[in-house]
This record gives structure tokens, sequence and C-alpha cells, in this order.
């Protein structure tokens, strides 16, 4: 058996257009589906290189690398995730040999982070594999327009961030 397929009244449209044709154009929807690709873009980069790191792994050794020494805790601001997330990807860099933590000469709680030798070859074989990585996810851009998105994308990120702190100290 057959159904029709259901149509939905939209108001406040002259033309009530498929609601699958919507949203197509959502931010939202866009935004998850570039996610998806860009994460499988990079994994496809890296894994072909011989590495096993996530981007969220890499984003942590990149941040380390850049500021040694840095806490635990001001890791998981730097990448904007939760501390409980942040310690799990700290976990497993610690136990590829990646990076160390050390407890803090001046604040006993505190875990301090630091590449590893290993952590340090990883990262030099990486880097270009990532931004190769992140080159193609824009490829089909042309330079101004790579510009122009890349803007974009960081002034609507900070205003969607500020919502969202907002809301949840609300």
């Amino acid at each position: 058996m057959k159904h029709a397929a259901r149509q939905i009244h939209v108001p406040d449209r002259a033309e009530p257009e498929r609601l699958d044709q919507e949203i197509s154009r959502m931010p939202g929807h866009l935004i998850r589906r570039m996610h998806q690709a860009s994460q499988a873009i990079f994994d496809n980069h890296v894994s072909a290189g011989g590495f096993d790191l996530t981007s969220v792994q890499f984003a942590a050794l990149t941040v380390i690398a850049s500021q040694p020494g840095l806490d635990q805790a001001s890791l998981a601001r730097e990448l904007s995730f939760d501390r409980a997330t942040t310690g799990g990807v700290i976990d497993r860099l610690e136990n590829k040999h990646l990076i160390r933590r050390e407890v803090s000469a001046t604040d006993r709680r505190a875990r301090l982070l630091y590449l590893e030798a290993e952590g340090e070859r990883v990262m030099q074989s990486v880097l270009p594999l990532a931004r190769e990585a992140q080159s193609d996810m824009v490829s089909a851009l042309t330079a101004q327009e790579r510009a122009l998105f890349l803007e974009l994308l960081a002034k609507a990120l900070g205003h969607a961030g500020e919502q969202t702190r907002t809301s949840r100290s609300a």
C-alpha cells in the first residue's frame, strides 16, 4: 500500500515548500553535515599517514605543544570542552605515550601537560596532514571565498558561543 507524501502547511509563506528542501538550507543541518565531512576528511588524511589520532586529540596536542605546562582545566577551556571529556582525551594521549601529566608544584590539584618526545614526533608528522585536510575541506572555494567563509564562520560561532554561555549561566 502506497502512502501519499504528507504536506505540512507552513504559514506565513506565499508558496509553501517541501520541508526536505527547506532543511537543505538550514544552517544547523549544513553545519552538522560539514562537521561530518570534515571529520571524515581529517580521519582519512591522518590514517593514510599511518596515525591513530582523532581531530580532538590533535587539537589537544596542538594546544599542549604551543603552551607546555598548561593545566588540564585550561586545556578544556581552550578546546571548548567540559573537563570530563578533556580528561578522557588526555587519558588516551597519555596511554599512547604522546603526553605526560605532572602535578603542579604550586597547586597539588592541578595537572600540568607536556608533550613527550613521541608526541613531538607525531605532531611534526601529523601537522602537514592536518593542514592538507583543512585545505581539502574548503577546496571548492576560491581563496577569497575561503577567507570570507572563515571570517563569517568565526563571527557566527562567536555569537552562537555567546548565546550558549548566556543560556547555560541563566
